[in-house]
């Protein structure tokens, strides 16, 4: 030293204090364990909504051993549809959503995810079908009875459900595989490494349904409009069986069960081709979580609108469970209401 004094200065910070990162830590498993029993929650309530509804839906149309209409038999295998979706898919994606892991093993995951494919499909089909047949309704109505056979609508169901099934077998046979996605807690088929038959599936699913929903609705309500306008109609007979069968609620019944179907779907849809043209990925859980689980809700949307819009559905809920709690009281019932089909 020179005689120079150095001056050291000290400088003591009071009340500051290092973060935890075991705090921190345990802040962030908390939120994550929240969030994951939310949406699990949310899963096991969907999955007794679908199940409880669509078993109703199954097991009226099934009680009633009277005259149905045609288009029964079409929300018949809807139901079923949803059912399955309800036991399968929804059932099982509960405790996944909880744990955060796939524990039932690959090939579940690709049944179900074949599955998911196969039942959107059949939905999608029966919608064109149900389209179809109030097309059918309204274009041919002195005809429409013998058109439209018991038998026949129940051999067009059945060759939907086989068609689909085929159409959606690849993935069983190893061409795809499904993963487990964590964002939405379903397991999900991969579509990438197939686009040439994802392209084909896509055409031949939506391209008829499509177009026969939006040109039979089309037809049915412009013939509403011009039945209410007093256009003349010079057949008399055509116009007297063509005002009575547009007065059928089934119609309107029908067009809201379609409506709610790709109203729901439609986030869905949307998201995917957005991701697909711009070829980036939504990073929002949250998001993709709601879009796929609006689209499963709509399978227990359909009791509701039935319920609300049609009275012989009420009628026979009502006899349903007039037959449940006494089988005699059921059939007195079922005789004093006197059900109409055209109710």
């Amino acid at each position: 030293m020179t005689g120079r004094e150095v001056t050291v200065s000290v400088v003591v910070v009071v009340g500051v204090e290092r973060p935890d990162p075991s705090v921190a830590l345990r802040h962030l498993q908390t939120g994550s364990t929240l969030e994951a029993l939310t949406q699990a929650t949310i899963i096991l309530i969907l999955a007794v909504a679908i199940v409880i509804s669509n078993l109703i839906v199954v097991a009226t149309y099934l009680n009633f051993k009277g005259p149905h209409e045609v288009i029964n038999y079409y929300l018949l295998s809807l139901a079923v549809a949803d059912l399955l979706c309800g036991l399968f898919i929804v059932s099982l994606s509960v405790y996944p959503a909880f744990s955060g892991e796939w524990i039932y093993g690959d090939v579940v995951c690709r049944m179900m995810g074949y599955l998911e494919v196969t039942l959107w499909s059949i939905s999608v089909y029966t919608f064109m079908w149900i389209s179809v047949d109030r097309y059918l309704a309204v274009r041919k109505p002195l005809r429409y009875e013998t058109i439209q056979t018991k038998t026949r609508c129940q051999c067009w169901m059945a060759f939907t459900w086989i068609s689909a099934a085929m159409l959606c077998c690849p993935p069983l046979l190893g061409y795809n595989e499904a993963n487990y996605s964590k964002t939405t807690n379903i397991c999900m088929l991969e579509w990438g490494n197939m686009a040439a038959y994802s392209a084909t599936l896509a055409i031949l699913v939506l391209g008829p349904s499509v177009i026969s929903i939006v040109y039979n609705y089309g037809y049915i309500f412009t013939m509403m409009r011009k039945v209410r306008s007093g256009a003349p109609i010079h057949d008399k007979e055509y116009a007297t069986a063509l005002a009575e069968n547009l007065a059928n609620p089934s119609h309107c019944m029908s067009f809201a069960l379609v409506f709610s179907f790709w109203i729901s779907w439609a986030p869905y849809i949307g998201l995917r081709i957005y991701e697909l043209v711009t070829g980036e990925t939504i990073d929002n859980p949250l998001l993709h979580f709601g879009a796929v689980w609006i689209g499963i809700l709509n399978s227990f949307w359909k009791i509701i609108i039935m319920t609300s819009m049609s009275q012989q559905f009420r009628l026979l809920v009502r006899l349903l469970f007039l037959t449940i709690c006494c089988k005699t009281k059921g059939r007195l019932q079922a005789e004093l209401i006197g059900l109409d089909p055209d109710d």
